[in-house]
């Protein structure tokens, strides 16, 4: 995802978001091998998949623009990863109508993307967020008409909508580790989205979910209810392996649970 470099005129408001706990607290991270790549070695912050965050939009979620919660995560638009991704989601839209998408007539041929100031491909923003987000009060439904799409047939919203709208927030970075013995392994980070995950322009959000204690207590830990993205994103084999690491972390419930996320219910908040 591309880093938001700055929001200028669109900086939180003064002070700070009390719904929110700091950047900086313990995490419990484990690594272990890709079952498919020996050259390849996963690092996963089970801090974060195992606490019970949850996608609050239209519920709670207060937006990364202060007066725009309906907006949500979507106020910016979303950066195509590359060519591939632009031209996935190019043949999703195709399949849009005006009952099902508000700005229908706005993205039409084509214009649904467009490139920004730093020559990076997007998403086109309209009134103020990503042109696909249909607002409040809109016939065909609120929220993201490509992740709608998906429902209605039966699909998972992965396939529809940009890479990075159904990776969030989940991180997965990249990092060429030479060992020791002169071995070279690939390790892959999978972990929480957080404001710095943004760039330097993350800490001027209005608010960001993933530390706001309005956005955890789901009722299946992240591991669980983000299973299709973190098998997209890990291969089968590997979120296998992370599936019993996870219930391995959770399955002694009379000892203290080591480095909770301090956002979730019942951990202590810093």
């Amino acid at each position: 995802m591309a880093k938001v470099k700055a929001l200028k005129a669109k900086k939180k408001s003064a002070g700070t978001v009390r719904d929110e706990v700091g950047l900086d607290f313990a995490r419990a991270w484990v690594e272990f091998a890709d079952p498919a790549d020996e050259e390849q070695v996963f690092r996963c912050d089970l801090t974060w998949l195992t606490s019970r965050w949850t996608c609050v939009f239209g519920s709670g979620c207060q937006g990364i623009v202060a007066g725009r919660a309906d907006d949500g995560c979507c106020s910016l638009g979303a950066h195509f990863s590359d060519d591939d991704d632009e031209k996935r989601v190019a043949g999703h839209v195709a399949r849009l109508t005006p009952e099902t998408w508000q700005f229908h007539a706005e993205g039409a041929d084509g214009a649904w993307a467009m490139e920004n100031e730093e020559g990076e491909r997007q998403t086109r923003v309209v009134d103020g967020a990503c042109v696909f987000s249909n607002r409040a009060g809109f016939a065909g439904g609120q929220g993201c008409a490509l992740h709608a799409l998906a429902l209605r047939e039966g699909r998972e919203p992965l396939e529809t909508k940009p890479d990075v709208c159904w990776q969030l927030p989940i991180r997965r970075t990249f990092d060429w580790v030479d060992r020791p013995d002169d071995s070279r392994v690939l390790v892959v980070s999978i972990g929480e989205y957080d404001r710095r995950g943004w760039g330097p322009g993350g800490h001027d959000l209005h608010w960001w979910c993933t530390s706001a204690t309005s956005a955890h207590g789901a009722g299946d830990p992240v591991y669980v209810s983000y299973r299709p993205e973190l098998t997209e994103l890990m291969g089968a084999d590997a979120y296998a392996t992370l599936v019993a690491l996870c219930e391995s972390r959770l399955s002694a419930p009379h000892l203290p649970l080591l480095a909770p996320h301090p956002a979730d219910p019942a951990s202590p908040v810093s």
